[in-house]
């Protein structure tokens, strides 16, 4: 890995900083793909950065939100756990919180991001736990790279959210013969040997997800 990076610093010696201007466009744009929120902040929870996926995170005001340009957990015990996650942060520390409210979930990776050099300030990373096994963008493609049918695609998404195949029957008013049936054409096409593999399969899919923005953030 230091091979790596030295190969990096040497690769960067010389580079016009108009190319680097771009290549940080770039990877911004790159962080509005993910499927899962990314924020950057000081330690003290000041938003500097939020990908898109984390904007939509903060305009719901469900679990997390904006407070005088400062993260924070909406639930005031929460919020705490989070304070001091950052706190360590500060210190080197990686952290996890769990947000829980309204019957949904969110997981936080708190990341310290130390730069090579020294500076007066440091940053973290706080990392959004994906909202499903799948983005739906990158189920269709998946559905495409292995030609299932829209049936098939579909009986997969409902699969990919922890449902039984008479449970997907249910859903779809169709026998749980005709939902078997998908499964086993599905598991043809995409070489897996039962449902576990398949939902297996969709679930490392590469984590991208839509790149249109729908709410602002207050």
């Amino acid at each position: 890995m230091d091979g790596v990076l030295q190969l990096e610093k040497n690769a960067l010696q010389g580079v016009d900083p108009r190319f680097l201007e771009n290549t940080a466009s770039q990877l911004s744009v790159l962080l509005d793909q993910l499927a899962y929120g990314v924020l950057i902040a000081t330690p003290k929870g000041r938003l500097l950065h939020a990908n898109l996926a984390a904007r939509r995170e903060l305009a719901r005001h469900h679990l997390l939100s904006l407070h005088d340009g400062h993260v924070q957990a909406v639930e005031p015990a929460q919020a705490r756990s989070l304070v001091q996650a950052l706190a360590r942060a500060e210190g080197g520390r990686r952290g996890l919180v769990a947000l829980r409210g309204e019957g949904q979930r969110l997981s936080v990776a708190v990341l310290p991001l130390r730069p090579e050099r020294p500076v007066d300030s440091l940053a973290v990373a706080l990392l959004l736990s994906r909202p499903a096994v799948c983005d739906p963008v990158m189920l269709c493609f998946f559905a495409r790279a292995y030609g299932l049918t829209p049936s098939e695609e579909q009986v997969l998404a409902i699969l990919c959210q922890g449902y039984s195949a008479p449970e997907a029957a249910l859903q779809l008013k169709v026998a749980v013969s005709t939902i078997r049936s998908h499964v086993r054409s599905m598991c043809a096409k995409t070489h897996s040997n039962g449902v576990r593999a398949l939902v297996g399969q969709v679930a490392v899919l590469p984590p991208i997800g839509t790149c249109q923005m729908q709410d602002p953030v207050h």
